[in-house]
């Protein structure tokens, strides 16, 4: 027989492939799947799931399909430090989508490999809770462009080695998408997509332990309709909760998520997450339910498309936020990426109170130094409010503050209130009962810088760049992927103009939402802030890039070197052992070489700067808001 006796098998087929990531990814599917919906599971929603899955392969593009075999064969390529994101709105970073990609070169220069468009789904005409109230998920926003011209953008992102990102709102639906509007004419099969009463009894009696995401302009969490009835509406009036205890809305929800992964979507940012799940005597918020749901969608869409990651937008506790990237039954099986929130937070804490020792122990109790498969996405700024997550608990644990007094401080710390503030900040969602507040402002103007430059004070202006810059290498070096959000690598401030849009106006939140002042890029060697960080923070991300240990699945060890103003972690790798050492306050500091369990008989580098470390004397000194990367020299 020709071959050797031996019959080659013949090359595996689409269907084949297709087949196989089925069988992988059911073991997955069985147990969240029969958990949510027992009777749907047991009357044939795997076929049903199945069939689904196979049409939208059927329907992906080869170039996708190429793409899919890449990341199966490296399934970790997020984790990649070559990872850096950059988020922006489309309008205000360029105009319309098909403008964005006269852009890319700019993106790939600062070392971008992933971009998060905000909002850009069709949204309901006026108010829209900035685009996170969608009545179409199957269009871009007519106002940016069309569909087509998203996937031509895909297609340019991907030559560039750059993944989109899109948001999928998770939790509710506009008022005016079709499902809403058939359930508003009677249809019982779209009613049951949403939380509907036909009394107030059950509304009252959920309401008496559900908390009030915007207590200033939507209070309660249900909207009554004449002509509907009681319907849950957590954020907004305009905004319909879907019920996921309906396997239909679990179905409905795939196969949008399917087919915007076959227009070029790689990445999707899940809003709202975390009020999913409703149960009565609950806050209804991080039930259990909701990772099931997440662990379902993540691993059905790995079947179709297994190029594509999910993120999770769970702003919540510490101990709510760890299992958003898979704990205990859902290890490495939920969301790959999720917003490390307390990182953010405690960025600013320390930065306020020039002291690191409630970051440290935050840091350290509450989080594992790594996950399987998943990882954090790091964030000094975005796009949303800076809600103070200072606990009563921890707060105790370090001693000598309390929650409410540390969040009251902060507070009217980044409002300029506070005596010697450097921030220009604004309230936002005052709760009168409590007295908490939370906090908008962009980057630079909560570092000072917007102060600095309207006091003209050279000094004070350096000490900003310094700041922002040390947040930069921070999410750069701490483990996760660092999200740039647009306009922080230039330092660009506060935006008021929001207030002469009556669509905006009532929603502080536009302050931080600048448009992109390309005038500034196109003048990046003349000496001003932007151009000061622009470059350094070009310089930091590309330096990380050439740092294996900063990879995301490289252990972070959070380290008290029992200094109040110094902040320090160990990057535990194969290649070696990176020290990072932070400086939160103005003043020169200096801490002995064995506190920061740095070996003195060993010279090391400082990658940030490429130099020796000096140990001179058995100390290492840092510069105000200095900060140092260290490995061992060779």
């Amino acid at each position: 027989m020709a071959n050797g006796g031996k019959r080659r098998k013949a090359a595996v087929s689409e269907t084949d492939l297709f087949e196989m990531r089925w069988q992988r990814g059911r073991r997955d599917l069985i147990g969240p799947l029969s958990r949510l919906y027992p009777q749907a599971f047991e009357s044939g929603l795997m076929d049903r799931l199945h069939a689904l899955l196979e049409r939208h392969w059927g329907e992906r593009p080869a170039d996708l399909r190429h793409l899919d075999m890449e990341r199966d064969l490296n399934p970790d390529w997020f984790l990649s430090e070559d990872m850096v994101a950059y988020v922006f709105y489309i309008d205000r970073f360029a105009g319309q989508v098909r403008d964005v990609a006269g852009h890319i070169p700019y993106l790939a220069d600062l070392g971008v490999t992933y971009a998060h468009l905000m909002p850009c789904l069709k949204p309901r005409p006026g108010q829209s809770d900035g685009g996170y109230a969608v009545m179409d998920y199957t269009e871009i926003n007519p106002v940016l462009g069309s569909m087509a011209d998203f996937q031509r953008l895909a297609l340019q992102f991907r030559s560039a080695g750059i993944s989109p990102c899109i948001d999928l709102v998770l939790n509710h639906t506009a008022k005016e998408h079709d499902w809403a509007v058939k359930a508003r004419a009677g249809d019982p099969f779209y009613r049951a997509f949403y939380r509907i009463y036909d009394d107030p009894h059950t509304p009252e009696a959920f309401e008496r332990t559900l908390t009030e995401v915007f207590p200033d302009q939507a209070p309660g969490n249900f909207t009554h309709y004449e002509d509907v009835g009681w319907v849950w509406t957590t954020f907004n009036e305009y905004q319909w909760d879907l019920n996921w205890e309906n396997p239909e809305v679990f179905l409905s929800v795939l196969d949008i998520i399917l087919f915007l992964a076959n227009k070029g979507v790689e990445v999707f940012r899940l809003d709202a997450v975390a009020f999913m799940w409703k149960r009565m005597g609950t806050v209804c918020q991080n039930l259990p339910e909701v990772h099931d749901i997440l662990q379902a969608l993540v691993q059905a869409s790995r079947v179709t498309a297994p190029a594509i990651i999910h993120k999770a937008e769970a702003i919540v506790a510490p101990g709510d936020l760890v299992p958003y990237l898979g704990q205990g039954r859902h290890t490495g099986r939920e969301a790959q990426l999720a917003y490390h929130n307390s990182l953010m937070v405690q960025y600013w804490s320390a930065l306020a109170s020039r002291d690191t020792r409630l970051m440290t122990y935050v840091l350290s109790h509450h989080f594992p130094q790594s996950f399987r498969r998943a990882s954090f996405a790091t964030y000094i700024r975005c796009h949303d409010d800076i809600g103070w997550a200072i606990t009563e608990e921890d707060a105790e644990a370090v001693g000598g503050i309390t929650g409410p007094g540390h969040r009251r401080f902060l507070a009217d710390y980044y409002a300029g209130r506070f005596p010697t503030s450097f921030a220009r900040g604004a309230d936002f969602q005052v709760n009168e009962e409590t007295g908490d507040k939370r906090t908008n402002g962009s980057f630079a103007s909560l570092a000072g810088l917007e102060d600095a430059v309207a006091r003209d004070d050279a000094e004070a202006i350096d000490l900003a760049i310094e700041r922002i810059l040390m947040g930069h290498a921070l999410i750069a070096s701490f483990g996760g992927m660092p999200l740039i959000y647009m306009g922080d690598e230039l330092g660009l401030t506060n935006d008021h103009s929001y207030m002469e849009d009556p669509a905006l106006a009532e929603d502080g939140r536009w302050m931080q939402r600048p448009y992109m002042d390309w005038t500034r890029t196109a003048a990046l060697d003349d000496g001003s802030p932007a151009a000061r960080i622009h470059a350094g923070t070009r310089d930091i991300l590309h330096r990380r890039k050439a740092t294996p240990q900063l990879a995301s699945d490289v252990p972070t060890e959070v380290i008290d070197v029992r200094h109040p103003g110094l902040f320090a972690f160990r990057r535990h790798a194969d290649e070696g052992l990176l020290t990072g050492l932070f400086n939160f306050t103005e003043s020169w500091q200096s801490i002995r070489v064995g506190a920061a369990q740095i070996d003195p008989s060993t010279e090391h580098l400082d990658l940030l700067t490429g130099e020796p470390l000096s140990l001179r004397g058995g100390q290492i000194n840092l510069p105000p808001y200095g900060r140092i990367w260290a490995v061992r020299n060779g």
